[in-house]
């Protein structure tokens, strides 16, 4: 039943945008706060390398008690979040999860419905330590994973009735998914295994369900801090502006 709401919900995703600007999402964290206490990690351990599965089908990096939690809604296919990843995440890292004042959590959204079910499946069939190289070597790898984006979707297209398993394993396969994370390390069958796991199929429904009624994510990258939105205009890159509401809230 569950794959069956996915197949349908999905579509509807496409009225979303990739790095449309987030107004509708609630008001930007304006007000600034004192700034908070960082927190070193264990004798050994950084707080970039301290990585935890969390209940809204997301994995956070960094101190699991910072006193800024900043949430990222994102897609594996939308450039922008790429871009996120390449300029804002290394310096996010550096300055401001390793001091762990901040704490950074991924939940993947699929905002071009089909076309990010298999991204994602295969980027949750690693374990923890294994999960943020992964999806940093996908967004790094966008272009090149996509460039037959068209040509599988109109494949996908002539597939009516298929099951969304068989839908994400023809794209992880013809797109080169499959291919590029048995390059790092997952095995074959481990993946296909992922892809047709109608369990993890319900936690991303069950997720994306819940996105759209606590935050009303309506593109991709939203940003949450303490829980309340953060918003983007679609004329700059989200880093800038990411960073400036980090410090308001005493990052």
């Amino acid at each position: 039943m569950t794959t069956r709401i996915l197949a349908l919900a999905l579509p509807a995703l496409l009225l979303a945008s990739c790095g449309g600007d987030n107004k509708g999402a609630g008001n930007t964290t304006t007000a600034a706060s004192a700034p908070v206490a960082g927190k070193a990690a264990l004798a050994g351990k950084s707080w970039t390398e301290t990585v935890t599965k969390t209940g809204d089908y997301g994995y956070r990096m960094g101190n699991p008690d910072a006193p800024i939690k900043l949430v990222e809604y994102g897609s594996r296919a939308c450039p922008f979040c790429a871009q996120f990843e390449a300029e804002g995440f290394p310096l996010l890292k550096a300055q401001y999860i390793a001091s762990g004042k901040v704490s950074y959590e991924f939940r993947d959204y699929p905002i071009h419905g089909a076309l990010d079910i298999a991204p994602i499946l295969l980027g949750h069939c690693v374990d923890e330590s294994a999960f943020f190289p992964l999806l940093e070597a996908m967004m790094a790898n966008q272009q090149t994973l996509l460039a037959k984006e068209q040509e599988v979707g109109q494949k996908i297209q002539a597939m009516q009735g298929a099951s969304p398993q068989t839908i994400a394993t023809t794209f992880a396969q013809d797109l080169g998914y499959l291919d590029f994370v048995k390059q790092r390390g997952v095995p074959d069958a481990k993946a296909r295994a992922c892809l047709a796991d109608s369990a993890q199929l319900d936690a991303l429904t069950k997720a994306t369900a819940k996105a759209n009624a606590d935050h009303n994510v309506q593109s991709t990258p939203t940003f949450l801090i303490n829980n309340e939105p953060v918003e983007l205009q679609p004329t700059g890159a989200a880093w800038p502006q990411l960073e400036q509401a980090l410090k308001r809230a005493g990052g």
